[in-house]
């Protein structure tokens, strides 16, 4: 598909079908990216004769649980990662809270949550605590709020600086939809208990694109056009340079390595994504994570469409679980369709109900836009009352 086609999102698609097409599409591509993280594109179609089409088995094969360095972790054959783990955590939270969130809700909510209830983990094939699933980064919120005692707004201080928050930050986006400015804010707020500097910008401008994408009528171009409108520092450079990258693509096997190209100079990592250079992770004004800015560039390219962004996502290589995880939940948001043998499989193999985390979120979220409606009014009364512009019912 050329840059001058039709897209392919549903502008007539409602809240219900945004937000599960959002959810189930970020865990289809997680699960899909799963088996092929950590490697360049060279090396995947070396390994799978070509280019990834759909869900593939684990990189090792047969033997998976003790080849390293992903032992003891089944990774491929449709199972999802701690990507989807968290994300159906945090709507848990939202079930739970039933209104908008802060850090103090991840204190209070999802670090529990983590630790004391077992759950199937597709990746161990058995039930587990999340919390012995999540990566390093994530037992961060663990060890700062639940042993440390920090100050939730400020424990993301002194993490790594990766896309442990925005990896799982599409359902703030989701609760917030058509509202990418309250999005920014309060992803930002949760996320201020995980991550810090671009680490957590990435969390707010990734929710801000899903909340832009739910609009009716949103396409690529516009979701870009919000994420930038929020975004600073590094993250927004890196993604106006992706976002140029990503319109002189043709295809998507261009985009592969242009768009690689394009956030290098804002990615800490490095070109060996598993031997990560000596200033990897840390904070900065003048870098950003490099899943973020690609995922956006790959639903340019893709014009939209799920199918696509989350195949370049995959083939891209790196931390293309993650990526894939954030274009899907975009090009979800947007109203293109999840392919339905992927969602299916997918399901079956994690032993998961993807489709029961968006019900959950769709009844909150309409929850909270009526308390939000509810406050805004009072508020209108109320500053018409001390002189200010007039309300209206």
């Amino acid at each position: 598909m050329t840059p001058r086609e039709e897209e392919t999102a549903d502008p007539g698609a409602g809240l219900d079908e945004r937000i599960t097409g959002a959810l189930v599409g970020a865990a289809v591509g997680d699960a899909l990216g799963g088996p092929v993280e950590g490697y360049s594109p060279e090396q995947i179609a070396e390994r799978h004769g070509g280019r990834v089409h759909g869900i593939v088995g684990p990189w090792h094969g047969d033997a998976w649980p003790t080849a390293r360095p992903l032992a003891p972790y089944h990774k491929g054959d449709g199972h999802v990662t701690d990507d989807t783990l968290m994300t159906h955590a945090l709507v848990r939270v939202y079930a739970r809270v039933r209104d908008h969130l802060d850090a103090y809700a991840v204190a209070d909510h999802l670090v529990p949550d983590l630790m004391t209830n077992p759950r199937w983990i597709p990746e161990l094939e058995r039930e587990a605590l999340p919390l012995h699933r999540v990566f390093l980064a994530e037992k961060w919120l663990v060890t700062r709020l639940h042993y440390g005692h920090v100050d939730p707004r400020e424990a993301g201080v002194g993490n790594i600086v990766n896309c442990g928050a925005a990896m799982y930050m599409a359902p703030v986006g989701l609760v917030n939809a058509g509202d990418p400015r309250a999005a920014y804010a309060e992803a930002l707020d949760v996320a201020g208990a995980h991550q810090s500097s671009y680490g957590r910008e990435a969390a707010g401008v990734l929710a801000a694109g899903v909340a832009a994408a739910c609009s009716p009528g949103a396409s690529a171009e516009s979701v870009v056009s919000a994420c930038l409108s929020l975004a600073k520092d590094g993250t927004r450079a890196a993604i106006e340079d992706v976002r140029a990258a990503a319109r002189g693509c043709p295809d998507m096997e261009s985009a592969l390595g242009a768009l690689r190209a394009a956030v290098a100079p804002y990615d800490t990592v490095g070109p060996d994504y598993r031997s990560p250079s000596l200033g990897a992770r840390r904070p900065s004004r003048l870098h950003a994570i490099e899943e973020l800015p690609v995922a956006l560039g790959l639903l340019l390219v893709a014009r939209g469409d799920y199918r696509r962004a989350v195949l370049g996502a995959v083939n891209y290589g790196r931390d293309c679980d993650s990526i894939a995880t954030m274009a899907g939940a975009l090009a979800g948001a947007l109203g293109s369709p999840v392919p339905e043998d992927w969602a299916k499989a997918v399901a079956e193999a994690s032993r998961l109900d993807l489709w029961e985390p968006a019900r959950t979120l769709t009844a909150v979220a309409r929850e909270v836009f009526t308390e939000d409606v509810r406050r805004r009014r009072a508020h209108e009364r109320a500053f018409a009352l001390l002189g200010g512009a007039g309300c209206s019912d």
